[in-house]
């Protein structure tokens, strides 16, 4: 093994080094106190659990993101986490006594077998949050509206929001005769909205001719949510659970308008998650020059079932890499003060003052020569028996 095979990470694996690391950090803070004066407990997830509690219900797309070690004191498999939901779901069945509403957030690194797309880190920096116990649409408008908050105080700007509901699709193949292994088949189609191959399939399919219109026409309804209305009126012998989704997205995007008028509100409905546990409506943020969500979220209810307790719940999530990415010129790190070392104790009582009030104080080592790269603009000075901080340039410092 050469010396550089020895440093080299694999590939979608990242360090972070200064500032980025301050910066995201910085972010964390900032995100988790705005999610505290919301009124969301913070919980920490395990780095790993058994494979029975950590994909079960999730659908196969989670279980191919996930490292599966063996245990090596039970024997059993285990999995490394790969997203929070599903094991705040088991927190929240087994952990957590709240028989009511419940709001929780998170923050921790995942670890995904491959990435999710091309901009994607295989080592997420993940931060969301959760709401437990409430089925109406307060819930969404609200954890939408803690989502887009969130962006805003990270400092992005021009945000796009799509909204979608995966019932719409639900209710649509249920309406069919297809198996399903044909049912997965369509699902792919659409999820990677391949549309000659899908219009290739259904052609081909035994799907009657209305049916077959209600797969063509789902992709191409994406764009201003004002077109919702004559969006649901294409859908022709459609079931009544459509109304249900179509009023939904309405409402719901007629009060995020109105909370957030700066952000652009659009409406996609073949919006279809990759982790397959979503059940209603669900929602992606964009911003130009990135070509992927920078946070989704959206409603998936019932998952805490397999742990034996049923609970609505809606919930979102991002990733801090690419928030600070994002923000990156926005951030920067406060100049520190230079101090010597000594034992004085005047001096120390001055670094310690300094310290408490945020400052940031870097003491200089006897024989230091590489000052510059401490990135200081003042010093601390010893000036007729007082410590005063003053500029750099103004005492010969370099």
């Amino acid at each position: 093994m050469t010396i550089a095979e020895r440093w080299l990470l694999p590939d979608g694996i990242e360090e972070i080094l200064p500032p980025e690391a301050a910066r995201i950090e910085a972010l964390r803070r900032t995100l988790l106190d705005e999610y505290r004066v919301w009124g969301y407990d913070l919980l920490q997830p395990p780095i790993a659990e058994y494979l029975e509690s950590l994909l079960t219900g999730v659908g196969h797309d989670l279980d191919l993101l996930t490292f599966k070690i063996t245990d090596q004191l039970s024997g059993r498999l285990m999995g490394i986490s790969t997203d929070r939901t599903q094991q705040v779901a088991r927190m929240d069945a087994h952990s957590i006594p709240k028989l009511g509403v419940a709001r929780y957030c998170y923050y921790g690194e995942v670890l995904h077998t491959k990435p999710i797309h091309l901009l994607s880190s295989r080592s997420p920096l993940q931060i969301g949050a959760e709401l437990y116990g409430y089925s109406e649409l307060d819930s969404e408008i609200e954890i939408a509206s803690l989502m887009l908050t969130s962006l805003e105080k990270a400092g992005l700007k021009d945000i796009t929001l799509d909204l979608g509901h995966v019932g719409i699709y639900q209710a649509l193949v249920e309406k069919t005769e297809l198996s399903k292994d044909l049912k997965a088949e369509l699902f792919s189609l659409l999820r990677s909205r391949a549309l000659p191959e899908l219009t290739a399939w259904l052609e081909a399919s035994s799907l009657p001719e209305h049916q077959k219109q209600w797969f063509i026409s789902l992709p191409k309804m994406a764009g201003n949510v004002a077109q919702l209305t004559s969006w649901k009126a294409q859908f022709n012998l459609a079931p009544e659970e459509l109304n249900d989704a179509f009023d939904s997205l309405v409402m719901v995007a007629n009060v995020l308008n109105e909370r957030f008028p700066e952000v652009n509100v659009h409406a996609d409905l073949a919006e279809l998650r990759d982790y397959n546990y979503h059940t209603g409506l669900v929602f992606s943020a964009f911003v130009p020059g990135f070509g992927q969500p920078i946070a989704r979220g959206g409603r998936y209810d019932d998952t805490g079932s397999v742990f034996g307790r049923s609970r609505p719940a809606t919930g979102f999530s991002s990733d801090l890499k690419v928030l600070a990415k994002l923000t990156a010129t926005d951030w920067s790190e406060k100049a520190a003060i230079l101090a010597p070392v000594s034992n004085d104790v005047d001096l120390i009582a001055a670094i310690t003052q300094l310290r408490q009030q945020g400052e940031r104080v870097i003491q200089l080592f006897p024989e230091q020569t590489q000052v510059e790269e401490l990135g200081c603009d003042r010093a601390l000075v010893n000036e007729n028996g007082q410590w005063t901080v003053q500029l750099i340039s103004q005492n010969g410092h370099n």
